[in-house]
């Protein structure tokens, strides 16, 4: 916080203020572990995410890092699809506007006016994998009216 004149602000601090000593959180630990009390505020964070529905009671919760990474993995390939495939209608818009004004297709502009991560992916992994293979399908039906336009076969040279 010594440098953020921002966080000074807002906590309505001097400009000379120190800001945060990092002795008051150790001493703080200290007193925590000194008097037997961690497993006290252990359980008050348990009890606030079980009230919060963050975590189910008598569950069993999944913390390995790979199961973790494997779902955030899974998002972030339909995030990169569906983020390309806006781009692509983006740059499409700029140069073949009155073409692509032709193709579009029922639900794109609600699915791809915005940043895909923006949208909020369907819960679920049959929901997911729909979501993607939609995408996909859009993807696909671009490409096919790419490839039948005589118009714009300089889009679909490959550079060497």
């Amino acid at each position: 916080m010594r440098g953020r004149l921002d966080w000074k602000d807002l906590l309505g601090l001097e400009l000379d203020d120190p800001g945060f000593d990092h002795r008051v959180l150790v001493e703080f630990r200290q007193r925590l572990v000194g008097g037997n009390e961690e497993l006290r505020v252990f359980d008050l964070l348990l009890a606030r995410l079980r009230d919060g529905g963050d975590m189910k009671a008598r569950g069993r919760q999944r913390s390995d890092s790979t199961h973790v990474l494997a779902k955030l993995r899974s998002l972030n390939r339909v995030e990169a699809v569906g983020e390309t495939f806006r781009a692509t209608l983006n740059v499409l818009a700029v140069a073949a506007p009155e073409w692509l004004t032709k193709q579009m297709q029922e639900g794109w502009r609600e699915r791809y006016e915005q940043c895909v991560e923006d949208y909020r992916f369907p819960d679920g992994k049959q929901a997911r994998e729909a979501y993607a293979l939609v995408i996909g399908k859009d993807g696909r039906s671009l490409l096919n009216a790419l490839s039948a336009s005589s118009h714009l076969q300089w889009l679909c040279r490959r550079q060497k």
